[in-house]
Order: structure tokens, then sequence, then C-alpha cells
């Protein structure tokens, strides 16, 4: 009983993805920190207001709307996007495509003249109706020629 839920927590992907929780609710609070700590007080000072908007309010019918708690989540939410996506996103990206091997270009491939599948033009049998379909390293015209 205990030997299953012992591997099955013990299993690399389960691992992976505590840690991974882990370091993103911490990268979160950095991120968070930031926006609020430096750029929260920009916007605020671009707006003439003190870049707080918790406290603006308005009232219909008597009931007060607070919809600067709304306006304060969008600016941290647009704020923490732009963060992320120009401090992390396109970095990595850019170092992915830096690092990233070359991939092999796919064979080139050919139609067989009996059944037209699609096979490697290398090929000089037909993997599906067995057919000789030339000789590799022959003109199209000598491998006509030796066929007749």
């Amino acid at each position: 009983m205990f030997k299953g839920f012992r591997s099955f927590l013990l299993r690399g992907n389960v691992v992976d993805l505590a840690v991974g929780i882990v370091i993103g609710a911490a990268f979160t609070a950095v991120v968070t920190g930031f926006v609020s700590a430096f750029l929260t007080p920009l916007v605020g000072v671009a707006s003439g207001a003190v870049g707080d908007f918790t406290q603006k309010t308005f009232e219909v019918a008597g009931t007060r709307f607070p919809y600067g708690l709304f306006v304060n989540a969008v600016i941290g939410f647009v704020l923490t996007a732009a963060v992320i996506y120009f401090a992390v996103v396109l970095p990595v990206g850019k170092l992915q495509s830096r690092f990233e091997s070359a991939k092999p270009e796919p064979a080139a491939k050919a139609d067989c003249p009996e059944c037209l599948s699609s096979i490697p033009a290398a090929a000089t049998r037909c993997s599906f109706c067995t057919s000789e379909v030339g000789k590799p390293g022959l003109p199209a015209q000598a491998q006509a020629v030796r066929s007749h």
C-alpha cells in the first residue's frame, strides 16, 4: 500500500511539478513586489493620482461601488504581464533560439510512379508496392533508358 504511494511521490513529474509551483510562487512574489514598489507609483505619477486607486468609489441609489479596487487589479495585472513578458519570455525565447540546434531538413519526397505513394526521393524501391522506382544518382533520362 505505502510502496505504491511512495513510488507515486518519487516519480519525476510529481517532484518537478512541486518544484515548479514553489519557484513560481517565489517568482510571483518578486514580480508583484517590483510592480507595486516601482511601476504602480509611476502610473500614479503619469495619471496625476497617488498610484493607489483603492479608495476611488461612486454611488448609485445609496450603494457604493469601489471601482478603484478593479482599476488597481487591472493595472497590476497589465504591469505584471508586461514585466513577465519583457523580462522573462522574450529573453528566454531569444536564448532558446540561439542555443537550439539546427533541425535536420526532412528527407526529400517523391511519388512512386506505380502506386503514387509518397516515398523518399533516394529510394530505389517503393515501400508500399515494392516496384523499382529508379537508381539514386542517375539522371531521369538515364533511368528511363535503362528501364526500357
